[in-house]
């Protein structure tokens, strides 16, 4: 298979914020499913592994060469990945207030940068990490309206910092494979993976596998469509031009997007210090690329 470019690209940048608009719809379609979370999570796997069929099978139709056993085992590892995400995400939930599991959920940009510099050898500015501080700070005055810290809220919490890891590790692996293959061929295939594996999941915890309304199929395909087809799809493409370090920072516009769906179409008070957190959040964003340019030819 022939490697997908490597000179930048115009529309990295506008896909990778969109993709962080996208996935910031994902907890709008959880709060609407009428299934449990883990069967909600198989669901935004299966129902978009159509769509990303068709986008693979219309960037791929001009390789040159298949790919072997071992390369799809590569591919499958962002899979794994994924899947540990969604499940620990949920498993942090029920330990811990949502707001935690945010708050801890979006240090994977530390993790990213860290395994960028170590594994894909990405130069770090202090310019860069200026930004990473100031964007960070930002989320974090996004979900402190109702954050707890507490002992009760340990075992949740260490679950919220698990899935950090698992984020930033998936986060790493796209970018690594994405010097090799075209975004839709790793969202597709490594969906697949996740999407067993949910099901196994979800299998094992005894959720319901059917929705009782015509409107619990409807958020599980916006779920399916938005926050993974597109969402995910958006980054896997950004990730192929621009550095992961930034690109995992830029997806902390998924907290405030987020902060104003809720508030927009749930009714959830938008107070004033998650105001200024978004404020904070763009500007930290603005920051970091300054110093972060494209991947090199």
């Amino acid at each position: 298979m022939s490697s997908p470019a490597k000179r930048p690209r115009p529309l990295a940048l506008p896909a990778l914020l969109a993709g962080g608009i996208a996935i910031g719809f994902s907890p709008i379609f959880v709060r609407l499913s009428e299934l449990g979370p883990i069967a909600t999570g198989f669901y935004r796997l299966l129902l978009a592994l159509p769509l990303l069929w068709l986008w693979m099978h219309w960037e791929t139709r001009r390789m040159a060469r298949g790919t072997t056993r071992i390369e799809w085992l590569a591919i499958a590892v962002p899979g794994i990945l994924f899947a540990g995400d969604i499940l620990f995400w949920h498993w942090s939930i029920t330990y811990t207030t949502v707001a935690n599991a945010t708050l801890f959920a979006n240090l994977a940009p530390v993790i990213v940068t860290v395994g960028a510099w170590l594994y894909l050898r990405e130069r770090v500015s202090y310019q860069f990490l200026a930004g990473m501080a100031l964007a960070m700070s930002g989320a974090a005055l996004l979900v402190n309206a109702s954050a707890a810290l507490g002992t009760r809220y340990v075992l949740g919490d260490m679950l919220g910092l698990i899935t950090a890891c698992f984020f930033g590790s998936y986060v790493v692996a796209v970018a690594r494979l994405r010097r090799r293959y075209p975004a839709s061929t790793l969202m597709f295939y490594s969906s697949a993976v996740t999407c067993v594996l949910l099901l196994a999941a979800t299998l094992v915890s005894g959720e319901t596998l059917l929705p009782d309304s015509p409107q619990g199929w409807t958020a599980l395909f916006a779920l399916a469509w938005i926050s993974q087809a597109m969402g995910q799809g958006c980054i896997a493409y950004a990730l192929g031009h621009l550095p992961a370090s930034f690109s995992s920072l830029a997806i902390l516009i998924e907290p405030l997007t987020a902060a104003v769906l809720g508030w927009v179409w749930l009714g959830e008070a938008l107070g004033g210090l998650q105001a200024i957190g978004g404020v904070i959040v763009l500007a930290g964003i603005a920051v970091a690329r300054r110093s972060s340019g494209p991947i090199a030819a």
